[in-house]
């Protein structure tokens, strides 16, 4: 009896301590307030994919002794793309080395990204003479499973070369050479020997793998499976050597997360039925936002069962488009023009000052510390749309950002 009475207490006192700690524990941010997380209908074997990517993704940290540099960006996947958010000033990349406006890359200069650290005893890179560069802020990486499975038929028919409905509007894709690690799909469109681009500030990234395998090379100079070769420094004149084995993470580490970046779940919308939103959302296509910003695409067929032949809500069209002097840093890839950028998805962009230490950071190199501000900084072909914007009333315009933060 007094065993049983000894037992009963030291219970209650364990369940009075849970409960205490529950109370004292803050509750568990909802779905939509983070962008991490597997979309759903993965399998179980699936499932453990997804996680193993995600760590090599967010808990990896690459030190000399495993692989880092000699000269890099960051130390790990996540460093750049805190809870797969946007990227903060302190990661954004230096691109460079491009001869013309076709995107020819100087070989020779160590472009197309500045590795502005180094391992102790090397030094770093700096940026040559004479050579156009531009800053890129990395971006979300939440949804890129439905990005890379929108068929290449689906992006060729929303091009307007020469703006046939007259909207001011003529977003094209972007054509780049496919590297020699990646398999063309066979339903792929090429042209000139060219594959379409739907990744990074330019669209230069073919899909995911050819997105990973570059900043596993050029953000942290990790060498891989998929490309052995250390960075070449341009103020040594050489390659890079380590002291350490090549490749430095295995082809299935690369796999891994790649399946992670494409399972990773779209932003969920927040607010849909608040009245300011919904009228945010019609000003938005009033003024034509849309036409660069697609509210809702339809993906093809794609190996990851849940990802095929569904409709999803991005906000882009992954094309380029011309945005003006104002945003023409003299640098490019692929076919685009320096002046024309890919249009970013918009998912998520009320998120996006939970990884930017609550403030924003918006446009290609952050330039932007507001919705208002980036909205103001569009240029060229969206001209028109930003004249209708400063007209708006100011209750107007406060409707239209709500509207943005709620995505």
């Amino acid at each position: 009896m007094r065993h049983t009475t000894a037992a009963s207490l030291i219970l209650g006192l364990v369940c009075l301590g849970v409960t205490a700690c529950q109370k004292l524990l803050p509750p568990a941010p909802a779905d939509n307030e983070i962008l991490d997380g597997p979309i759903e209908g993965l399998t179980n074997e699936q499932r453990q994919i997804f996680l193993a990517g995600d760590i090599a993704f967010n808990d990896q940290i690459f030190t000399p002794e495993t692989g880092l540099g000699p000269i890099f960006v960051a130390t790990s996947c996540g460093t750049c793309h805190a809870g797969d958010g946007r990227g903060h000033p302190f990661t954004t990349l230096t691109r460079f080395g491009q001869t013309d406006s076709t995107g020819n890359m100087y070989a020779n200069v160590g472009g197309p990204q500045l590795q502005n650290r180094a391992n102790p005893g090397h030094t770093p890179e700096s940026l040559p003479a004479n050579v156009a560069s531009a800053q890129f802020t990395p971006p979300a990486n939440t949804g890129l499973g439905y990005l890379e499975a929108v068929s290449d038929a689906t992006l060729i028919a929303m091009q307007d070369p020469t703006d046939s409905n007259g909207d001011g509007i003529s977003g094209v894709v972007n054509w780049v050479i496919m590297p020699d690690f990646l398999t063309p799909d066979p339903n792929a469109v090429v042209l000139g020997g060219r594959y379409i681009g739907r990744f990074g500030r330019k669209a230069a990234a073919i899909n995911l793998l050819h997105q990973t395998v570059n900043a596993y090379i050029q953000d942290m100079g990790i060498t891989s499976d998929y490309q052995m070769q250390d960075l070449f420094h341009f103020n040594n004149g050489v390659f890079g050597t380590d002291g350490c084995a090549d490749p430095e993470v295995s082809g299935s580490a690369v796999n891994n997360v790649v399946f992670y970046l494409q399972t990773l779940k779209a932003p969920i919308r927040r607010n849909t039925d608040n009245a300011d939103v919904m009228a945010g959302e019609q000003l938005f296509s009033q003024i034509n936002c849309s036409g660069c910003h697609t509210p809702t695409l339809q993906t093809g067929y794609s190996p990851i069962a849940p990802l095929s032949f569904t409709t999803f809500h991005p906000y882009t069209d992954l094309l380029v488009h011309d945005m003006g002097a104002g945003l023409d840093d003299g640098y490019t890839e692929g076919t685009a023009f320096t002046s024309e950028w890919r249009t970013p998805p918009l998912w998520g962009l009320g998120l996006s000052p939970n990884s930017q230490g609550n403030q924003y950071f918006l446009m290609h190199d952050g330039r932007a510390h507001s919705l208002d501000e980036a909205i103001r900084m569009h240029g060229g072909e969206a001209t028109n749309s930003v004249n209708a914007y400063q007209v708006l009333t100011e209750t107007e315009r406060a409707q239209l950002i709500t509207f943005l933060e709620s995505l």
